[in-house]
Formats: C-alpha cells, sequence, structure tokens
C-alpha cells in the first residue's frame, strides 16, 4: 500500500535529478556545448523564441559553436541576443552565421562556476530531502488513519530513506563529474 507512494515519491527525485542535470548542462565549462546556447532567447516577428528553434547549432572544434540561422535576417537578433545574456562571449557575426569561441577559464571563473553548480546541487538535495519529508508526513497520516500498522510505517520510513539517500548519493556524483570537468585544463 504505502509502496505506491514510495514509487510515486522516487519518480520525483528522478525528476529532480534530471532537472539539475539540465541546469548543469547550461553552465559554461570551458568546452564549447550546444547546451550553452539553449536558454537564450531571441526576439523573432515579436515572439521570444529560443535560439535551437530559429538556427542550426554546431560544435566543429572543442572551443568553438556555430550558430547558423534559418532566416539570415535573424543574424543581427542572434548576436544582441548572445550579447545581453549571461554568457560572457563575444559573438563574430559573417553575415550568414555566428561564431562563438569560448576562452579558457581562469582559476576565478572557475571558482566561481564551481560555487555555482555548488549551490545547484544542494538546491536538488533539497528538492529530494522536501520530497521525503511529504511522503513521512503522508505516511503518518496513513497510520493515523489505520491505513498502516506500525511496523508498515517504520518499513515505509526505512524504505523512503533508502531511495532518498541513493538519490543524494547520485547529486553528490553529478557534482564531481561537473566539478572534474570545470576544473580540467
Amino acid at each position: 500500500m504505502y509502496k505506491d507512494l514510495v514509487n510515486k515519491s522516487e519518480e520525483s527525485m528522478k525528476k529532480s535529478i534530471n532537472f539539475l542535470k539540465e541546469e548543469l548542462a547550461s553552465i559554461r565549462a570551458g568546452k564549447a556545448n550546444p547546451k550553452l546556447v539553449d536558454k537564450i532567447q531571441v526576439s523573432y516577428y515579436g515572439t521570444m523564441t529560443p535560439i535551437s528553434q530559429l538556427a542550426n547549432i554546431s560544435v566543429p572544434e572543442p572551443r568553438s559553436i556555430i550558430i547558423q540561422p534559418w532566416d539570415s535576417s535573424l543574424v543581427k537578433e542572434v548576436e544582441r541576443a548572445i550579447l545581453a545574456s549571461d554568457l560572457g562571449i563575444n559573438p563574430s557575426n559573417d553575415g550568414k552565421l555566428i561564431r562563438l569561441v569560448i576562452p579558457p577559464l581562469t582559476e576565478e571563473r572557475r571558482r566561481d562556476l564551481i560555487k555555482l553548480v555548488k549551490k545547484e546541487v544542494e538546491s536538488s538535495k533539497i528538492a529530494v530531502r522536501n520530497i521525503r519529508r511529504d511522503a513521512i508526513e503522508e505516511f503518518k497520516k496513513m497510520e493515523k488513519s489505520s491505513e498502516l500498522t506500525k511496523d508498515d510505517l517504520k518499513k515505509a520510513e526505512e524504505e523512503i530513506q533508502k531511495v532518498t539517500d541513493k538519490y543524494i548519493k547520485l547529486t553528490d556524483d553529478i557534482y564531481k563529474e561537473k566539478e572534474k570537468e570545470i576544473l580540467e585544463v
């Protein structure tokens, strides 16, 4: 009976981890990655639209991204959007495409990025713990209304704790991997 709630909580924890992975993918780690420009919006006929829906994005070299808008009249708009973003990269434009050359990270910038990653990871851990807390509250309500015995309540709490530990460890692993990627020269 309580297993459904444990499974539902685990699904929520998975979503939290997937969100963390998406957030970390958009953090620049010295290598070119098309996800770096995913969150940048361009004004396209009055509507804010993600670059990925307006252009072909490719990574021909480890330190450069090429953005080729399908409509060449958008080149200036895309360039303006990149300059306005918090990416910190100056685009070069040849009239048909935009080239982003990713500079190597300075030591100070690496430390700042690691702090940002830590903050994101901590937010993810908090989300996972909140899911556990909500599940435990639900188990206690079920026990009060006699849907669960005291023994089942204890089993349910142990099971949700195991699932929580698994996802907390996963966030730690994701952090270590991203930290290694940022510190790599």
